[in-house]
């Protein structure tokens, strides 16, 4: 089944033909950035190969969270639950974004001390987090059979509509000044004396001083073209939502077994709290050394196979020329087949937990690929390579409630601005400049 609906965008007609920024990707990263450049004045180009918010930005759980997040991305979430709270007022349009608290379940002791020592990542942001007991846990969720230690708890974190957020961003930055041009793939880069000059997309050329890459999934292959060595893999995540639903948790829930939000329609998207599926393809060969400490944290979460997944992408170009089709536009949207398996494997899991689910019929299933770096944290960063060319990519699942923040802090780079946090975690450089690079782990 194809992916989920995402409220639809209709490109602009017209190509500028100069413009200060042209951002590459039309998810909640992309079209983020380009609102932040346009709200202050810059003229923006925002091109997309396809629609807005098809890929991995629409096909999300929906999270907008701060819990349980590596702690170098959060003082970014931070800022990102501000933006959040005023976001739809801004935009003058519905995002679907509620704070309605998320929970990090416990079984035992050893994961209720670990969410415990978490916790401390939020002293000093005000933000209301704390753990609760196996009692409590069982007074905020009437109805389930969940036999728990307790749970992290944090109010603050809240819940948003994937299929609805980055055309809403898009439809505002419109209206701020910024082109939205869909179905309008970015062939490449060009360059003169030494820094960016315009790009070359598919309907032609625009003039400018900066690109911003916000590619998701598909921007190591774009930096493959100039030699710039992106490490980058693909996880696959499959989701289902259900038809309303009366009596089930108004708060999110992550257990091993399952992950759930309400959806704002009252039905609940959900999916496996840990499963994943990583196809092998011949760049999981190039970056394996680098990958090999995250893969020895979270081994027990993925599921590697090799089908014809290694064939699409062993056979994909990559080098072209300006003057002919790239492989973005070849393939418009990234749309896998999601896993039955995983699907109702959560399911029936969630319906173990909570009975009230025995009555929930399933209205849709999808998968997305999520874009994962090696330490799965981001790259929003100049590239000293080629002056006036930014990478905001490789969110590795945590891109959705992070974006507005996202797309902030890239808009200040670009701009010079004084950055809204410290971006030294994000920096590209990281990856050749001997840093250590590897998940945090025990967070």
């Amino acid at each position: 089944m194809p992916g989920p609906y995402v409220v639809r965008v209709h490109g602009d007609e017209n190509l500028p033909e100069k413009v200060d920024v042209v951002v590459i990707g039309g998810g909640i990263i992309g079209t983020s950035t380009a609102l932040e450049l346009a709200e202050r004045g810059h003229r923006v180009a925002l091109c997309e190969k396809g629609g807005i918010g098809q890929e991995q930005s629409s096909r999300n759980w929906g999270w907008v969270r701060i819990s349980r997040r590596d702690p170098r991305e959060v003082p970014l979430m931070a800022e990102a639950l501000r933006i959040w709270s005023g976001l739809d007022q801004r935009l003058g349009r519905d995002t679907g974004y509620k704070r309605a608290g998320i929970l990090f379940t416990c079984p035992d002791e050893k994961s209720y001390d670990e969410h415990e020592r978490w916790g401390r990542n939020l002293h000093g942001y005000q933000l209301e987090s704390r753990m609760l007991s196996g009692k409590e846990l069982q007074d905020l969720l009437p109805g389930g059979n969940m036999k728990l230690k307790g749970a992290l708890y944090t109010p603050a974190d809240g819940r948003a509509e994937p299929q609805k957020a980055a055309p809403a961003v898009a439809e505002a930055a419109r209206e701020k000044g910024a082109a939205i041009l869909t179905e309008c793939a970015v062939r490449g880069v060009e360059t003169a004396a030494g820094k960016v000059s315009g790009v070359v997309t598919e309907r032609g050329r625009i003039a400018c001083d900066s690109v911003v890459l916000a590619g998701g999934a598909w921007s190591n292959l774009f930096c493959g073209r100039y030699d710039i060595d992106l490490p980058q893999l693909k996880v696959m995540n499959t989701v289902m939502r259900t038809q309303p639903l009366e009596g089930g948790p108004e708060s999110a829930i992550w257990s091993k077994d399952f992950a759930i939000r309400k959806r704002q329609d009252g039905g609940y998207t959900i999916a496996s709290g840990h499963e994943n599926i990583v196809d092998i393809v011949p760049k999981s060969f190039r970056y394996a050394f680098r990958f090999l400490p995250a893969l020895k944290m979270e081994w027990r979460s993925l599921s590697f196979r090799l089908g014809g997944r290694f064939f699409d992408e062993m056979r994909m170009a990559t080098r072209w020329n300006m003057d002919e089709a790239s492989p973005f536009e070849y393939n418009r949207v990234l749309d896998p087949r999601p896993s039955l398996d995983m699907s109702s494997r959560a399911f029936d899991n969630l319906k173990s937990a909570f009975p009230v689910f025995n009555q929930a019929q399933i209205a849709q299933r999808w998968a997305g690929y999520i874009d994962v770096t090696p330490d799965a944290v981001p790259v929003i960063s100049a590239v000293d390579q080629i002056p006036g060319f930014y990478i905001a990519t490789g969110f590795s699942g945590h891109g959705f409630g992070i974006g507005p923040a996202a797309g902030r802090l890239m808009a200040d780079l670009v701009t010079g601005r004084s950055p809204v946090v410290d971006p030294a975690d994000f920096r590209f450089s990281r990856f050749s400049d001997g840093s250590k690079v590897q998940p945090i782990s025990g967070f």
